[in-house]
């Protein structure tokens, strides 16, 4: 309870004219600057994102699934206003927020954990739609999952990304001989038993001369302990078509592919040592979320540079002919000059549409089938990690909050339901005895929380709240507060 409550629904804008100057276009990195959602009946927090569209876009259903950063990065999914619909409660780093299928049923995953030194520690959550976790997902063979990969595939198993720790000399990076570096590696763990299947430690395959990045890049006391170790290969994303798995490493600017029984690297894609052909207009670097798609394509986010390099980055798209060891450009979306230097991806969706996150440009957006940019978000915390559109149906096992507050001298209650989507209206109910409460209000849902004056607050002893649907029918109700 406190002064400064939010509720109702934000209002969508005009479509904003992508800016012309680079700075005008990227956030501001100062945290103290990101507004953020202050609520009455609960304590969940979430940085305001404003809203545009088109005139008449006729948007792909569903929510928006994304991880915006403030203090932390925060899992959420906010409706096409921008309005919370679902605020991660874990109160630590939360990124890849999606939905994904397990066990042949829609499921919400993401990772959870510490982030640090560009990398994470953490797991793997899988929650039904009643926001019940079903399983976890944590590393083998003494690894644990990092925060930049959390995939299942319809083998309802998990592919992660690891970062431990290894002794290795890094003198051709610049670099001690007797070195410490981020040996990343790739895992594919069976979700029921934690099995883990494959075990790819990439340095097997891809020497550190490969890398981008150097030792004087950051300081040269990177690589001295394991405290600043070296990130010389930096895998951001795993994708799998039954056979093979696709990876992205950041810092060789270079996808792989390699065989998931036996581990054999098969062919790179981009960067130094490319065994396939670029073609005009499909070169890219620094890059995340790669994706195998349909008609020999590959879908990527291309950062397209590093923090200051002044770069423009684009959602691509690639045609990949295999036997002739070719890449085509296929599609590239852009909208005005953002600059996501770290972070962001690609999604394409069932409608032809398309969702580009900007990453560390705290924006998403959403193109229709002509690559027409007609949607999407601004002011995104900090920027997040990805950005998603899914349908999704939320029916928690929680109950609805209450809390009660007053607003300029009225007595007025609070409500929100965290997760739930199928809330039209509430009900207040309220009366001298906590047993025998009737509706004396009723309100249209307006956002995360919804605010109803009291009425007769003098003798409205006890109030409890009644969500409820389209058709009226109650979804459930809050615990019973005492006014007094």
């Amino acid at each position: 309870m406190g002064a400064g409550a939010t509720w109702g629904g934000l209002q969508l804008v005009p479509a904003q004219k992508p800016a012309d100057e680079k700075s005008d276009s990227q956030p501001s990195e100062d945290d103290d600057e990101i507004k953020v959602h202050r609520f009455v009946s609960t304590a969940l927090t979430l940085p305001v994102v404003k809203a545009w569209a088109t005139d008449g876009a006729q948007l792909s259903p569903g929510y928006t699934f994304l991880s915006p950063r403030d203090s932390i990065l925060t899992g959420a999914i906010i409706d096409s206003s921008g309005e919370p619909i679902w605020i991660a409660p874990n109160g630590v780093d939360t990124t890849d927020v999606r939905v994904q299928t397990y066990k042949g049923k829609p499921v919400l995953t993401f990772w959870e954990g510490r982030v640090a030194s560009g990398n994470g520690h953490g797991t793997g959550r899988i929650l039904d739609t009643s926001y019940t976790e079903i399983a976890a997902v944590h590393g083998g063979h003494g690894a644990i999952p990092d925060l930049h990969e959390f995939h299942l595939t319809d083998r309802d198993t998990a592919l992660v990304t690891t970062y431990p720790v290894a002794r290795l000399d890094l003198s051709s990076v610049g670099g001690p001989t007797d070195g410490y570096a981020f040996a990343c590696r790739v895992q594919e763990i069976d979700i029921a038993t934690g099995r883990v299947l494959v075990d790819w430690n990439i340095l097997d395959d891809i020497a550190l001369d490969e890398s981008k990045k150097r030792i004087d890049d950051d300081d040269d006391t990177t690589g001295t302990s394991p405290e600043k170790a070296f990130d010389p290969i930096h895998v951001n994303s795993i994708d799998d078509d039954g056979d093979r798995l696709l990876i992205s490493c950041r810092h060789t600017c270079a996808l792989y592919a390699i065989n998931r029984t036996t581990g054999a690297l098969l062919w790179r894609l981009g960067g130094t040592k490319s065994d396939v052909e670029m073609g005009e207009g499909t070169e890219f670097s620094w890059q995340h979320d790669a994706r195998w798609r349909e008609n020999s394509r590959i879908s990527l986010f291309n950062n397209a540079g590093v923090k200051g390099d002044g770069a423009v980055s684009s959602g691509l798209i690639l045609r990949l002919d295999e036997e002739a060891m070719t890449a085509e450009l296929d599609t590239t979306l852009t909208y005005g000059e953002y600059e996501g230097y770290a972070m962001g991806n690609t999604q394409l969706l069932e409608d032809g549409h398309a969702m580009v996150g900007w990453g560390s440009a705290p924006a998403v957006t959403e193109f229709d089938a002509d690559g027409t940019a007609i949607a999407g978000f601004t002011e995104v915390g900090a920027g997040s990690y990805r950005a998603y559109r899914f349908p999704w149906t939320g029916e928690p096992t929680t109950i609805p909050d209450l809390a009660t507050m007053s607003v300029d001298g009225t007595s007025t209650a609070f409500m929100s339901w965290n997760g739930a989507t199928r809330v039209d209206s509430w009900a207040l109910l309220a009366g001298s005895d906590a047993s025998e409460l009737s509706s004396v209000a009723t309100a249209k849902r307006s956002g995360f929380e919804t605010a109803i004056e009291i009425p007769d607050a003098k003798t409205a002893a006890f109030l409890q709240v009644e969500a409820r649907d389209a058709d009226g029918t109650a979804l459930g109700r809050s615990r019973v507060v005492a006014t007094r």
